[in-house]
């Protein structure tokens, strides 16, 4: 634990009008696991893709195992040892799972022909210790993408990497396979391999790392071995003031009065009748592991998905949904769980992406008013404190957490009367999580029903008045938020 395996010296890397990174140190040892954090734009990314050979640093020395080393390409990094798992899988879906995980590398016979019994054997073996069990010879795109992120692991086990990079493993990852990684972690730290560990979720960094260091605005604000933090002291390290954490307890404006009620919903990929009803200003949380039908159950509802049966009714009214559009004119608002591919038009500038589902609020006679528009969104930005620099900047300019609030600043206002959360803060930074919270609870303030889906337990845990639990395709269970647990929620959902 003492060997320095890893040592980045007065690193700094300047991107026009900003400066993503300013002199900074970050050191690993042999056979630790070493987090990294700070907000979003803090300069994480930049250092992992200046050690990845992916960024070219501007000043600055890398040294590995005590000596120095120029890392320009990511196969300089790859052939010093050094692997990356990044958030967004770095895969070829139309291969194979051995073809994925050995890509570039594969075995040949007569030199120009891949020897398929090789490659399957050794895949299969790299799969043995990731606890992943498939046919290796299967197309990468049809496992889930849980199970796309082992592969992504097993590729970096195949090249007897010393240092292993994991930026936000855990984004796609059940709680059970969360455990798998961690297991595989520390078995591989007993034989000196070093991590360098990237995640939001702070629970996950007091779990597994042994030392964190925190990243703002591009410069180091410490180091600290994780006995000597808590959360409270990470998060201030991390944002530079306090955060205080909504705990939301029973809500003051959760009536009995139902809103958003579902009869006996069924679809080709639900394998029972789904019913449920949610109350004025009241939050139902939805618990259940990747595959439990909980998003599929929300596309239902919405009429993104095919019904077999059932209906949904809506303040007391029944209603005919065919597709999203018609349960957004009816006063059913949505934040999907994939932001990037499902719920932001990054052809659109932010000010557009903020006001596409409420366009009547900006219109008279049938002509959207640019200075209406404009105005009302200039108020949700204000409301939402959304960071930018311009309405007319692509929404692809603003970080995570705030692409995220721009998507719900569409249901703020209007004839909105239920939302549906699907991971509201998946991959945002612990400042923006908090205020992502707080927004939620100002919508049941208005009376307006939500039902919250997330693989984070403890997000479930603080912010739900009831909460269902799926498996298989159905409603496992039900419970009150005081009666809940996360060891209640594991039994019902497992």
């Amino acid at each position: 634990m003492n060997e320095f395996v890893l040592q980045m010296k007065n690193i700094s890397k300047k991107f026009p009008g900003v400066q993503a990174l300013d002199n900074v140190n970050f050191d690993l040892h042999r056979g630790e696991v070493h987090a990294l954090v700070g907000e979003n734009g803090a300069g994480k990314s930049t250092l992992i893709k200046i050690l990845a050979g992916a960024v070219k640093k501007d000043s600055g020395e890398i040294f590995l195992n005590g000596k120095p080393k120029e890392i320009a390409t990511p196969g300089d990094a790859q052939r010093s040892g050094i692997a990356v798992i990044y958030q967004e899988l770095m895969l070829v879906p139309a291969l194979s799972v051995a073809e994925n995980i050995f890509f570039g590398r594969m075995a040949l016979r007569w030199r120009f022909f891949i020897n398929r019994t090789l490659l399957r054997r050794q895949a299969q073996i790299i799969l043995q210790r990731v606890g992943l069990k498939v046919d290796v010879q299967q197309k990468l795109s049809s496992l889930p993408v849980a199970q796309q992120q082992m592969v992504e692991v097993a590729k970096a086990l195949s090249v007897n990497a010393n240092i292993i990079v994991m930026d936000e493993p855990s984004a796609v990852l059940t709680a059970h396979e969360l455990a798998k990684l961690f297991e595989i972690v520390r078995q591989l730290k007993k034989k000196g391999v070093a991590f360098i560990y990237i995640s939001h979720r702070l629970e996950e960094i007091f779990e597994i790392a042994d030392r964190v260091t925190v990243l703002r605005d591009g410069k180091i604000q410490g180091t600290k071995t994780i006995e000597e933090v808590d959360r409270n002291s990470l998060v201030q390290m991390m944002v530079g003031r306090k955060i205080e954490f909504w705990n939301h307890g029973q809500s003051t404006a959760a009536k009995n009065e139902p809103v958003l009620e579902v009869e006996k919903l069924r679809t080709p990929t639900l394998a029972d009748e789904i019913s449920l009803k949610i109350n004025a200003g009241e939050i139902l949380g939805v618990a259940g592991l990747v595959g439990s039908g909980r998003t599929e159950m929300a596309r239902a509802i919405l009429g993104a998905d095919k019904r077999i049966s059932g209906y949904v009714k809506l303040a007391g009214r029944k209603l005919t949904i065919k597709s999203p559009a018609d349960a957004i004119k009816a006063g059913i608002g949505f934040v999907p769980e994939d932001r990037k591919d499902q719920g932001l038009f990054f052809d659109l500038n932010i000010m557009s992406n903020m006001t596409i589902s409420n366009l009547s609020a900006q219109s008279r006679n049938g002509m959207i008013r640019k200075n209406l528009e404009k105005k009302n969104a200039i108020a949700l930005a204000k409301q939402l404190q959304i960071k930018m620099g311009h309405l007319n900047d692509s929404v692809n300019s603003l970080s995570g957490g705030n692409q995220q609030k721009v998507i719900l600043s569409r249901w703020f206002g209007g004839n909105v009367k239920a939302v549906i959360f699907d991971e509201p803060t998946r991959g945002v930074d612990v400042a923006a999580k908090a205020q992502i919270h707080e927004l939620i609870y100002e919508l049941t303030q208005q009376g307006i029903a939500v039902m919250i889906i997330s693989s984070e337990l403890p997000e479930i845990l603080k912010l739900s008045d009831r909460i269902i639990v799926m498996r298989e395709g159905k409603i496992a269970g039900e419970m009150s938020a005081e009666d809940a647990s996360e060891e209640k929620i594991v039994s019902l959902a497992s």
